[in-house]
């Protein structure tokens, strides 16, 4: 069973996967390498749709290692994968609230996420309010990041 880890963007999936295991697999890094081009290239050009049925082959597949896995933001818009993270037996929820994730993501000039730049900030947190359930739904277990600092997470992770 796979340590999954599942959140918003700007939640620190890939820095608190990193620092449990510097072998972390990041699922839109295989997914990307899989179809040969930007994930946002193939949304544009393939359909969300298309998109989630292969997210959804590449989780199942990924959910049944030893590995920590570290998923994209979107990963529980599927029903399938959210059915696929609740069997899993560790799929833990980094949750922090709207206004500390926005400052994280409008900060990290190095990931330009097109979800952020393509909708103001209403449509973004309407995005957010509705991932909220899903993540909840999810998850074996929920960890607030909000104020911590990756190590404290990972001490809590422990």
């Amino acid at each position: 069973m796979a340590k999954i880890l599942i959140g918003f963007m700007g939640a620190g999936k890939s820095t608190v996967s990193r620092l449990l295991d510097p072998d972390f697999i990041d699922m839109d890094d295989v997914i990307t390498e899989k179809i040969g081009m930007p994930i946002a290239d193939f949304f544009e050009q393939e359909g969300e749709e298309a998109f989630r049925r292969l997210e959804s082959e590449t989780l199942a597949n990924l959910a049944d290692s030893q590995l920590v896995l570290s998923t994209g933001g979107g990963v529980v818009e599927s029903m399938r994968n959210r059915e696929i993270l609740a069997q899993n037996g560790d799929t833990i929820y980094l949750k922090a609230d709207f206004d500390t994730l926005y400052k994280r993501i409008e900060q990290d000039k190095n990931h330009l996420r097109p979800l952020f730049l393509n909708n103001s900030r209403q449509e973004f947190k309407k995005i957010f309010d509705r991932r909220q359930a899903f993540y909840e739904e999810a998850a074996n277990r929920v960890i607030d990041v909000s104020k911590k600092t990756p190590e404290q997470i990972i001490e809590e992770l422990k």
